[in-house]
């Protein structure tokens, strides 16, 4: 094995994807697993493995130091709602939160991931590793968007875009030229579901990355759990932004969204 990279791995696939693609380019790889959130998989995949309590940063940094771990790459959801339930036992960690200027979700990261240079572990951009799961803009069913879907998207894409740039949310959905919800601190699917419970079925969800993304703090992504929530709605489309959301578990999303007749396409700014 070649260099030992870290893993802080939080909810959904894409920590157990990158684990496979570091051993596909020859690394060792210590994976920090979320308590309650990281997949138990990646327990028996990983070269070096432990178990940590969101609050435990400086267990965790011990760890991976102690892995001789220099580079980390931060994968996975993590619920925000968090932050306010989190009672930080070490002095630095809690320092540091003390002096972030508000509580948003990039503040947040921004401040791990200060935590962590100071630890010696520099975050490193995920975009690499997430190449394989970008997507042309178009279609990506074989039903085509009807002119009502295509005129909910115009109307709401360049709202989406301004309020995932205020760091409000990345998530926007829209019902006949209307706002139906924004998302919150509680996420992508939880929106989809607040939406539906609104405004019904025939739903449009648009999902964007803000302009200066910076990948290292938050991965926005769709998925099949995203096409499950969508479902669960009767949603009418999906709209997420080309080249930059990777799409995960692509094939099972699309054929669960033709079985449902729902339309999914990517488009770009």
């Amino acid at each position: 094995m070649g260099e030992r990279i870290g893993l802080i791995a939080g909810a959904g696939n894409f920590p157990l994807l990158a684990l496979a693609e570091a051993k596909k380019q020859g690394l060792a790889c210590a994976v920090a697993g979320l308590r309650g959130l990281a997949h138990p998989e990646l327990e028996v995949r990983a070269d070096a493995f432990s178990w940590f309590e969101p609050a435990e940063l400086g267990r965790l940094a011990v760890f991976l130091k102690g892995r001789d771990v220099h580079r980390v790459l931060l994968a996975g959801k993590i619920d925000p709602g968090t932050i306010f339930k989190i009672e930080f036992t070490d002095e630095e960690p809690r320092a540091l939160l003390a002096r972030v200027p508000d509580k948003t979700p990039t503040s947040l990261i921004r401040a791990l991931i200060d935590y962590l240079a100071g630890q010696g572990l520099a975050v490193i951009d995920p975009a690499p590793w997430l190449s394989p799961y970008f997507c042309p803009a178009g279609v990506l069913t074989a039903t085509p968007p009807s002119a009502a879907v295509l005129e909910d998207i115009e109307f709401g894409w360049s709202k989406a875009r301004r309020l995932a740039d205020e760091d409000i949310g990345q998530t926007l959905v829209v019902k006949d030229r209307a706002i139906v919800a924004v998302e919150g601190l509680e996420g992508t699917d939880e929106t989809i579901k607040r939406a539906g419970r609104l405004a019904g079925a025939g739903i449009v969800v648009l999902k964007v990355a803000r302009t200066g993304q910076d990948m290292r703090i938050d991965v926005p992504a769709v998925g099949a759990e995203t096409m499950r929530s969508l479902i669960r709605v009767a949603a009418a489309a999906l709209c997420f932004e080309a080249g930059r959301l990777p799409f995960f578990d692509r094939t099972e999303a699309v054929a669960l969204a033709e079985a449902n007749r729902i339309v999914v396409l990517a488009r770009t700014s």
